[in-house]
């Protein structure tokens, strides 16, 4: 089985690089792609797509964002199954924050300046405070192109989706980005922030061997 995965906003793989998955899976990492000057979201994800091979089966990851990512691929070509971890399912999900975000268009009033390498090292310091077992989290943060954050977080602010039941979610108890209290997860993380992946692998990893079966 083959399984496309698509990691967090402006993080590499390293974030899931500790998990394991049943013998008989295959993982291939769909990397993100840097938007183009005004590219309508559909025409993104289409973008996103087109390396999943859709002539045998397979299935779908998605961490964070790239757990929207893959919803959306979803639509386009159907995978057999579709995990998410730290991440939502529909738009109903979001939390008071990123719904704010949403009815005020404050994303978009944000200059491209503010998502520089100068951001990014305060947004670290930010994160400390919350997660403090993951002190060096610019190991996961690696793609830094200021245009790419500022349109995804516009994107993620703006998503609209309705829940697709067969989805499985999987989310952190302690979660400030995705709040557990917005969701109904299929499994649930204790004491799981929303760098679960890389702190709670063994939990998750049992998870995922259940699944992907």
């Amino acid at each position: 089985m083959k399984i496309y995965v698509v990691s967090g906003l402006g993080a590499d793989f390293k974030v899931l690089e500790r998990l394991e998955f049943p013998e008989n899976c295959e993982l291939i990492f769909i990397d993100w792609l840097i938007p183009e000057k005004n590219e309508p979201f559909h025409s993104y994800v289409e973008r996103m797509a087109e390396k999943v091979d859709i002539s045998e089966p397979f299935s779908l990851l998605g961490y964070s964002f790239g757990g929207i990512m893959v919803q959306e691929i979803n639509k386009l070509k159907p995978a057999q199954k579709v995990v998410i971890m730290g991440s939502i399912k529909s738009d109903k999900e979001k939390s008071k924050f990123i719904k704010t975000g949403e009815i005020t268009k404050i994303p978009r009033i944000f200059p491209v300046g503010m998502f520089n390498d100068k951001a990014a090292n305060v947004y670290s310091v930010v994160r400390k405070l919350f997660d403090p077992k993951n002190p060096k989290i610019l190991q996961y943060f690696r793609v830094r192109d200021p245009y790419y954050l500022k349109w995804s977080v516009e994107k993620v602010s703006e998503w609209k989706f309705e829940e697709t039941p067969e989805v499985i979610q999987i989310l952190g108890d302690k979660d400030i980005v995705f709040p557990i209290k917005y969701s109904k997860p299929d499994y649930v993380i204790k004491g799981g922030t929303h760098l679960f992946p890389a702190t709670k692998y063994k939990e998750v990893s049992k998870i995922l061997k259940e699944v992907f079966v």
